[in-house]
């Protein structure tokens, strides 16, 4: 019998039913991972039950180097895995290896994390000019620079035994390559936070931000992480021609929350909202009959619009039968876009925020008592 076993060990030639006895005695096979308990130290070796006939042994060199931690998952009585390293050695001896069983589960490991994408918590063993070293378990892995995160740069404040957020991006058993990112653990990490964020949020809300993009159409704040956008017609009640004439990157300001749109992960915030909207006060600041400059903003066949030249710059509408005395064919034909003309305010409606102004009746008999009024109060 025992030269039977030996054969199967040893890989000579055996016998075709051979397999059954291996079967019937549970016998060891090379390159197999088991389960056993740790039943004796001895000085020159570790007796580990692996469930067959004969005892796995641990010793040599992986003996001699292992460390205080390793002997402590060791102990006696304790359920470790272990790597078949032969199945009988010249004193009969079924050879295991604890370190190298641990490595081949680190591998299923990286492999599980590879293909699941779960971020793991790495500890920064060293660094080199490509990156930093890491471990996965008992395997060293590699963040190259490029994956490390941009928050801190390259190897900037990665001290050795530091843990960091990684994921698992390569994995080559064969080669013994294992390749990890910071910055995809980072990212997922941002996006985990945004979609916090926004969950919680709710519209009508002021936040606090900072901004950190201009664009034509708009400025990008961040708020705490979420970035968000307020459009060009949001930045205020005034009329802005671009972001950049009333805010600069870094600005600390405070914007109201419009719009959340959680699946598409989008934040619409307003600076104007949290100004007074010049309609719901107008009566405090125009009435019927009030002269005011004004520049010409777009000409129409039925009139012309003009920005008044005040802190609200609300446009008005001339209509062409108010541009002049005379009868006017079209609106060009008396005033040019951009032009500065002294209008009078002849209609103020707030509820469908609108402004009639007139150029025919800067000078009418109809205003002349009020203008005088004005005129004398002024002087005195």
């Amino acid at each position: 019998m025992s030269n039977n076993v030996a054969n199967l060990g040893g890989g000579e030639q055996s016998h075709p039913m051979d397999f059954l006895l291996a079967e019937e005695l549970n016998l060891p096979k090379i390159g197999e991972t088991r389960q056993g308990w740790v039943i004796e130290h001895r000085n020159n070796a570790i007796l580990i039950d692996i469930g067959a006939k004969s005892e796995g042994v641990i010793s040599g060199p992986e003996l001699q180097n292992m460390d205080d931690d390793t002997r402590e998952l060791l102990a006696v009585g304790n359920e470790v895995a272990v790597f078949v390293v032969n199945t009988e050695d010249q004193y009969g001896n079924v050879v295991v290896s604890f370190a190298k069983a641990a490595e081949e589960l680190d591998w299923n490991k990286a492999e599980e994390l590879l293909a699941s994408q779960d971020v793991y918590k790495s500890k920064v063993i060293g660094q080199n000019k490509g990156g930093l070293l890491v471990k996965l378990g008992q395997l060293r892995g590699f963040i190259p620079n490029s994956q490390i995160s941009r928050r801190r740069g390259q190897h900037e404040g990665q001290k050795n035994n530091n843990v960091i957020q990684t994921k698992v991006i390569e994995v080559d058993r064969k080669r013994g390559r294992l390749i990890l990112s910071e910055r995809a653990a980072e990212k997922e990490a941002r996006q985990a936070k945004r979609a916090e964020i926004l969950s919680n949020l709710e519209e009508g809300h002021v936040l606090k931000g900072r901004v950190i993009n201009l664009a034509d159409f708009g400025a990008f704040i961040d708020v705490g992480g979420v970035e968000g956008l307020v459009h060009l017609s949001e930045l205020s009640w005034k009329r802005v021609n671009a972001p950049a004439d009333i805010l600069e990157v870094g600005n600390e300001v405070e914007v109201y929350v419009l719009n959340i749109d959680e699946e598409r992960e989008r934040l619409a915030l307003s600076l104007k909202r949290l100004e007074p909207d010049p309609w719901t006060i107008i009566d405090e600041y125009y009435q019927v009959g009030q002269l005011l400059e004004a520049t010409i903003t777009k000409l129409t066949k039925y009139g012309a619009f003009a920005r008044l030249d005040d802190d609200y710059a609300l446009e008005g509408l001339i209509h062409i039968s108010e541009l002049s005395e005379n009868h006017v064919n079209h609106p060009r034909d008396v005033v040019q876009p951009s032009q500065t003309v002294t209008v009078r305010i002849i209609r103020v409606d707030k509820d469908q925020r609108q402004l009639g102004l007139s150029i025919k009746q800067v000078v009418s008999d109809k205003f002349v008592e009020a203008d005088l009024e004005k005129l004398t109060t002024i002087q005195d």
